[in-house]
């Protein structure tokens, strides 16, 4: 199998690949299923490039899109809130 993403979408330092892997069951026979990585790229204090990768599958995206929607709801209305008190002053 080749060891290539078989899809993958990158957004500034964020890059997230779609992965064809195969497990082989008891009965011998070999089922097909994806995972996904996330990763993130910086350069560090020194300018080196680093990253860190992240292993998903496809249950834990739901589960993530929930997280990602609460922690930018709290931004959002955090950010909203910022600026109403600012105008008051």
């Amino acid at each position: 199998m080749a060891n290539r993403p078989v899809n993958k979408w990158r957004s500034g330092q964020l890059e997230l690949a779609v992965w064809l892997n195969e497990r082989e069951m008891k009965d011998g026979n070999l089922v097909g299923f994806k995972t996904l990585s996330l990763r993130k790229s910086w350069k560090d204090d020194q300018g080196m490039w680093r990253d860190s990768t992240i292993q998903l599958r496809k249950h834990d995206l739901a589960k993530l899109q929930v997280l990602l929607n609460k922690a930018q709801e709290d931004l959002l209305l955090h950010q909203e809130e910022k600026e109403e008190d600012e105008e008051d002053e």
